[in-house]
């Protein structure tokens, strides 16, 4: 998670106040969403790593926005990413990818999680909806039980076909790199 130094840090080098104000700890995650569904905003909530932002990511995350008044986006740090995706992984690191996604206007709240699912963060947040992409069962939705026991959804979106971030990795290793093999460690 996002620690208050952390936030901080990324305040001091980052242009508009309110895009500050959506980088969140834990804690201010919280007090924002309850905040939020005490006026009666219905809060979503999805997670995942985001580490090169692409058409995919933006539609995704619009769609996400779209069911709801409120995005809080769960963001895997950098240990997180290594894990799941391999060492190499992230390409971007964690306050850089946070800092992305707070600038955009679908998203309200990113919050920073080290576990290799965001289940405790959701069982904590409790969104009102829970959504992840179409690549997804919903019996297989990292805190899928939590939200629907406390009354809320579990939902997903379609994917824009032919979009990730290894894709781009794999071009750019193959247009500047020929002579590398990609999935090396």
């Amino acid at each position: 998670m996002l620690s208050t130094s952390q936030i901080n840090t990324l305040k001091q080098g980052m242009g508009t106040k309110r895009m500050l104000s959506k980088l969140s700890t834990h804690e201010k995650a919280l007090r924002k969403i309850r905040n939020w569904q005490a006026a009666g905003e219905k809060v979503v909530f999805t997670n995942g790593c985001f580490d090169i932002i692409h058409a995919g990511h933006v539609r995704y995350l619009s769609a996400a926005r779209e069911l709801g008044d409120r995005l809080v986006v769960g963001l895997n740090s950098d240990a997180s990413v290594r894990r799941l995706k391999g060492p190499k992984r992230p390409v971007a690191p964690e306050d850089d990818r946070a800092e992305v996604l707070a600038a955009l206007e679908a998203v309200d709240a990113v919050t920073l999680f080290a576990e290799d699912t965001p289940e405790e963060l959701i069982g904590q947040l409790l969104p009102d909806v829970l959504v992840k992409g179409a690549d997804w069962a919903v019996e297989q939705i990292a805190g899928a039980k939590a939200v629907i026991e406390n009354g809320g959804s579990v939902l997903t979106v379609p994917l824009l076909e032919g979009r990730s971030t290894t894709g781009i990795i794999e071009t750019i290793v193959q247009l500047y790199c020929p002579e590398t093999t990609v999935g090396k460690g």
